[in-house]
């Protein structure tokens, strides 16, 4: 950011002696006698501090102060004045004044106060400037896909999004659940909030629970401090727990209890703590086949379940695939550009069991391979080039044969899926099922 500092004062010979002291010390000065000049230079200049006194002819110094902070947020505004009283200080410090200077009080060191306010003012741009990267990256708009799976999902989110319902997501691994997460929470009234994420897998039943609710210095051997849970840091914000069908059943009763009053007591104390969180959960099993069979708290399901979103695998959205490649492919900083078609025609063949990140790893690989500006077949791993391998048969093959281990290779291939079948194949799924039924498949 900039260090331009802009001076509205109607003694010009005070300004100007305002400007040369500031000007000394590397900043760019910008002058005027009033508001009107003043406001006139905000809306051409990037300035990141403005020094105005406060009796000016027409619009007042605190007016002005008023003015910049609704308009132009980012700049920090130092007032001055020839008769400093402490009302007027403390008035002007409530309307978010950086500092408040008598004149002729701190004349030899106001360059110092205009140095501490332009560095405030440069790091709230930086904020302001991750927090746009941070919206941007995981707003609904970086969920990539038209299909019709991923748009149901995406409605669903917004939807919710806005309210302070529990979420459960569910798909498989790498359909995007936590990105989804993300995207709820960067939609949601919490924003400004932490987002705090948490994998329930990663951790054996002990640790899982101080990671979720710490625990006080003497818990347990080792605990030689205290420390704060996920679940505290998160306060005001989201917490997403993700895989949470693998959280231990003694663990879940727990979570319960928190989630039905947001309380909860750290290891080691004694002391309820009350939080303000929105849980996102989710799952890459069947939870609530899960929960009929006992392995997981129905009470708890039905507590997470509030809201349900199923995000669909990669393989029931493949025409989504050339949208995907391509975007994974443009933030690989390097000249490969382009995909073949024959390529693409591979990625959409292919199960992906591992889902969008698979299919993201890939990509990247094939893009770190390549000699020229392109993507081709024979940097794909061998698994998707097999694919394109004709099937091996016999000179003496009838075309019934040959056509029947073709559609068998196929339906192997999209794990049995027949409607991915039948589009790979380029014909009907009813045509699809009278063949299968033709050839006993």
């Amino acid at each position: 950011m900039n260090k331009n500092v802009l001076i509205i004062d109607d003694e010009e010979r005070f300004r100007e002696l305002l400007a040369r002291v500031i000007g000394l010390e590397g900043f760019t000065i910008f002058q005027a006698k009033n508001a009107r000049e003043g406001f006139q230079i905000l809306q051409k200049e990037a300035i990141s501090v403005v020094v105005t006194d406060v009796k000016l002819p027409g619009i007042n110094g605190l007016e002005i102060l008023r003015r910049v902070k609704k308009e132009y947020p980012l700049i920090e505004v130092i007032v001055i004045t020839a008769f400093g009283t402490i009302e007027d200080g403390v008035n002007a410090m409530k309307q978010g004044a950086f500092d408040y200077i008598t004149k002729g009080d701190e004349d030899d060191h106001i360059h110092v106060v205009v140095e501490r306010a332009v560095e405030k003012a440069q790091m709230k741009s930086k904020l302001q400037h991750l927090e746009q990267r941070m919206e941007s990256q995981y707003s609904f708009e970086n969920i990539i896909g038209e299909s019709k799976a991923i748009q149901e999902a995406k409605q669903m989110a917004k939807k919710v999004a806005s309210s302070d319902m529990s979420v459960l997501l569910q798909g498989e691994t790498g359909t995007g659940k936590e990105l989804f997460a993300q995207a709820i929470h960067q939609a949601s009234p919490r924003k400004n909030g932490p987002f705090v994420a948490l994998n329930c897998s990663a951790f054996p039943k002990d640790m899982l629970e101080s990671e979720l609710f710490g625990f006080k210095r003497g818990a347990f051997t080792g605990a030689d401090h205290s420390k704060k849970g996920l679940i505290e840091e998160a306060d005001t914000g989201s917490l997403f727990l993700d895989e949470i069908g693998k959280m231990d059943v003694g663990l879940q009763a727990k979570l319960l209890r928190f989630l039905e009053n947001k309380t909860f007591t750290k290891l080691g104390d004694t002391k309820q703590q009350s939080v303000d969180i929105r849980v996102i959960a989710a799952t890459n099993k069947r939870l609530r086949e899960e929960a009929e069979a006992k392995d997981f708290r129905e009470d708890l399901y039905y507590r997470l379940a509030g809201f349900t979103i199923d995000i669909p695998p990669l393989r029931d959205r493949t025409g989504d695939i050339p949208l995907l490649a391509r975007f994974f492919l443009k933030r690989v900083k390097n000249k490969v550009r382009n995909i073949h078609d024959e390529v693409l025609n591979l990625l959409k063949a292919y199960p992906w069991r591992g889902n969008i990140r698979e299919l993201k790893n890939i990509i990247e690989r094939a893009a770190i391979l390549a000699e020229e500006d392109h993507i081709t077949a024979d940097l794909l791993p061998p698994e998707l080039r097999r694919n394109d391998q004709p099937a091996i048969v016999s000179t003496s093959s009838t075309l019934e044969e040959v056509e029947r281990s073709h559609i068998k290779r196929v339906l192997d291939n999209v794990d049995g899926n027949k409607t991915k079948a039948a589009e790979v194949l380029g014909i009907g799924t009813s045509t699809l099922y009278r063949k299968i039924e033709s050839y006993n498949l």
